[in-house]
């Protein structure tokens, strides 16, 4: 049985712009709240998803620095990885040692000021075996590109 989960940014919450769209058109998605630090977010991850396996993140900006760090720690239970602009280039995080082998697809904008893509797609790259990249002529929001992607193919729960 797979779980999906959104995981918000930074400054943004379960009822933001992505989080409502995830719950108006995928309902059954997981779309919980987190405050904190990096640290402290990850807890509550932990806890959220303790007993889980096969799990699928979205993850938007601090959300896909989230999701990483998860599937860093727990490789066997990730099932696959959307990140939307991911902060990789936040200073507490550095490719793990090991690529990491859960799919992942990685969408980010190329006009991208807070998680610019020469800083982030290096890291990426560095980071992930099984990686697809998605570059648009968007912002690090992803307003242009974000309800036009193919979410279905995206959480594709089936193929990695």
């Amino acid at each position: 049985m797979h779980k999906t989960f959104f995981l918000h940014g930074l400054d943004s919450s379960s009822k933001g712009t992505k989080g409502q769209w995830f719950a108006k058109h995928f309902p059954e998605m997981c779309i919980p709240d987190f405050q904190g630090n990096l640290a402290t977010r990850l807890k509550a991850l932990e806890a959220l998803c303790y007993g889980c396996n096969n799990l699928i993140f979205v993850g938007s900006s601090f959300g896909g620095l989230m999701a990483t760090c998860f599937a860093i720690r727990h490789p066997n239970r990730c099932h696959s990885l959307v990140l939307l602009a991911p902060a990789l280039n936040f200073q507490e995080f550095s490719p793990p040692p090991e690529k990491i082998v859960t799919p992942t697809s990685l969408i980010i904008g190329n006009h991208d000021t807070v998680t610019p893509p020469d800083r982030v797609l290096p890291l990426a790259k560095t980071s992930f075996s099984q990686l697809q990249i998605f570059t648009y002529d968007d912002d690090h929001m992803l307003h242009n590109s974000f309800e036009q992607l193919d979410w279905q193919r995206l959480l594709q729960k089936d193929s990695p």
